[in-house]
């Protein structure tokens, strides 16, 4: 009965209030203020007819994946765009990447960006797909050199943003969204090629949707192998023209985290970079 009933307080804002000052303690307060303000947008230019704006954070994560060695890259859930226009400009000329999503709608998005923000010389090299992540595995064994997962997930920040989401909220949607988490993480190792390099993303805040999801990675497959997240390409001012730093990350157990409290509005985002031995 106690249980019960602690489960039922955990529930809508009061409940999403107390379930994350769990976690951050003293820190919430602050941490919870920085998520309700502006976001730190940058202007990519990507070298196509328009811009695209994302957080900071997002470009800081997608620059750590090691494109050098890679000629097949896959964005696994790329909609709205963002990531995978970095990963476009970062990757080398003969490389191809594949930019998957499985919902029609965002895919048609995601075409959109591409078309937009893209020269014609790189979106050539862009294929756009509609497949679920988490089933692909089952036709592309190894078949990418380099992996970036960015994952759905709680998106604290947007439920914060809309009073429907916050009354709404209960920590069994976190449980929901780890196991989804896990099909798409273990499905994108599968199709990592030896050597390879994968990069697990999410913006949500709670470690079970993140260091837990990589823990349980290095607990099923023994060839994985945590590094430590470091810009691995080139970028200049004439991606980002107005901007001439990123954000820095704080450390987790198995990765990184840009909070919005101390990174100048950036973020929430958490990354871990993983290589198949």
């Amino acid at each position: 009965m106690k249980q019960a009933q602690k489960k039922q307080k955990l529930c809508g804002a009061d409940g999403f209030d107390q379930y994350y000052r769990g976690i951050f303690g003293e820190r919430w307060n602050a941490l919870k203020t920085a998520l309700q303000g502006e976001s730190d947008y940058v202007e990519w230019n990507g070298g196509g007819a328009e811009s695209y704006f994302l957080d900071a954070a997002s470009v800081r994560a997608a620059l750590s994946l090691p494109l050098a060695n890679a000629t097949r890259i896959l964005d696994v859930c790329a909609a709205p765009g963002g990531k995978t226009l970095v990963l476009a400009r970062a990757m080398k000329s003969d490389a191809t990447l594949f930019a998957n999503e499985r919902s029609a709608g965002r895919r048609n998005r995601l075409l959109k960006v591409c078309d937009g923000c893209l020269p014609e010389s790189v979106r050539t090299r862009v294929t756009v797909t509609c497949q679920d992540g988490a089933k692909m595995c089952r036709t592309q064994s190894e078949a990418f050199d380099a992996i970036l997962l960015d994952a759905p997930c709680s998106s604290e920040r947007h439920v914060l943003a809309d009073p429907k989401y916050l009354a709404e909220w209960s920590p069994s949607r976190i449980k929901t969204l780890a196991a989804a988490q896990w099909a798409l993480l273990s499905s994108a190792w599968r199709m990592l090629a030896r050597g390879g390099y994968l990069l697990y993303a999410t913006c949500a805040l709670s470690s079970a949707e993140n260091d837990d999801v990589v823990a349980r990675l290095c607990k099923r497959f023994s060839d994985v192998q945590v590094c430590e997240p470091l810009i691995a390409s080139d970028w200049h001012e004439s991606v980002l023209p107005e901007r001439k730093d990123l954000p820095t990350y704080e450390k987790t157990r198995l990765g990184a985290q840009i909070l919005p409290d101390t990174a100048g509005g950036a973020g929430p985002l958490y990354f871990s970079l993983l290589k198949k031995a």
